[in-house]
């Protein structure tokens, strides 16, 4: 980058305090279980609207999508048919007053100058409450298909796009214009009105050395990736010391998949079925789409062996009590700032969560965000 941007405001240390429960927006059909047997989710915007309404109404602290352009199919078509991420979540803004709405934007798809537009009229929509998601890579097929996949710009030098992208897009929001000359983005005298009102939430998800060390600069948080809160916690740890010689602070999160149960016996009898409902076909293509070849499936790493249980992220099942355990385990020894939920059928689970659940992780946790 042959010219450095002048700091902004947006690159102060982030808020501290508080932990989070959100809720991972289902806008692709499927959902997050690669099953035959899981409840039908249609990724329709109509679905989407009952669940943000649902997430309002019982105290979920933010509401996030994901983009996704091509689906992994099978026979039940997995993320086929998915919805625009940012016109999604801007109608969604107009169903909800308190939740804070996160959109997602991939860095080699969408040039600076738009996305601070985007983000400024986010930011307008739902009166300060606007996040982005900054996804960094992503899969060759996306946006191959396109003809918008940079040859030759490999895992780390992706990061270097997406910080010239950001750096851009933070001075977009707070100077009256920019002029920028950078090696991978151009910018000549470009301005962009209205700026944010407020600061819009920034997060990306990451587990490379280069990945944490660009959040750690950039972002306010993180989606760390792993099931054991052990590992999550070693995480955790190394991103927020690298933040703090920064001198920055940076939340961290993970997802997590929810089955409830009345019983244990029931909700592990529920993970099961799905299990067994595997659709293989759909598998292939998301480890297509993963950059697994098609003759590593049948050798069972550690990827596949997880991702043969049907669940695309960390999952627990169980009573509310066992659910509780769980959770307040994981958020304890992980020390992470917060959760983004998955659930099999949003619609009939939310409450039930809410209800049954977040009480008492808020009786345990009273960091815990939201306002039930």
């Amino acid at each position: 980058m042959s010219q450095q941007l002048v700091p902004t405001k947006f690159d102060l240390p982030s808020d501290v305090g508080g932990k989070d429960l959100g809720i991972f927006m289902p806008i692709a059909n499927g959902g997050w279980i690669l099953s035959k047997n899981k409840p039908e989710l249609d990724g329709s915007y109509a679905y989407n609207r009952q669940v943000a309404v649902l997430a309002e109404k019982h105290g979920y602290d933010f509401i996030m999508s994901m983009a996704k352009y091509r689906g992994y199919g099978g026979e039940t078509e997995h993320w086929n048919s998915t919805l625009d991420a940012t016109v999604t979540m801007a109608a969604l803004a107009e169903v909800t007053e308190r939740v804070k709405v996160w959109t997602t934007v991939h860095t080699i798809l969408q040039n600076p100058g738009t996305v601070a537009k985007m983000i400024a009229t986010l930011d307008q929509v739902t009166k300060g409450r606007a996040g982005l998601n900054v996804v960094t890579g992503a899969y060759k097929g996306e946006f191959s298909q396109m003809g918008m996949w940079p040859e030759g710009v490999d895992h780390d030098a992706r990061y270097d796009l997406a910080k010239e992208w950001i750096q851009a897009i933070k001075a977009l929001w707070t100077q009256p214009s920019v002029t920028m000359q950078g090696d991978y983005f151009q910018l000549e005298d470009c301005v962009s009105n209205p700026k944010p009102s407020t600061k819009p939430f920034l997060v990306c998800a990451g587990s490379s050395e280069v990945g944490m060390r660009f959040s750690a600069n950039e972002m306010d948080a993180i989606f760390l990736s792993g099931d054991v809160p052990e590992k999550l916690a070693q995480s955790s740890n190394k991103v927020k010391g690298i933040a703090a010689d920064m001198g920055r602070y940076i939340r961290t999160y993970a997802m997590q998949t929810i089955v409830l149960g009345e019983t244990d016996a029931e909700a592990e009898a529920t993970a099961l079925h799905y299990r067994e409902g595997l659709d293989e076909e759909a598998l292939r293509g998301m480890m297509r789409a993963y950059g697994f070849l098609d003759a590593e499936i049948g050798e069972e790493n550690a990827f596949v062996k997880k991702a043969r249980s049907s669940f695309m992220a960390p999952h627990v099942a169980g009573s509310p009590d066992t659910v509780v355990q769980k959770i307040g385990e994981l958020l304890e020894v992980s020390g992470i700032d917060g959760l983004m939920l998955i659930f099999p059928d949003y619609i009939s689970a939310m409450p039930l969560f809410a209800e049954h659940v977040m009480p008492k992780l808020r009786a345990k946790f009273p960091a815990l965000a939201g306002a039930a």
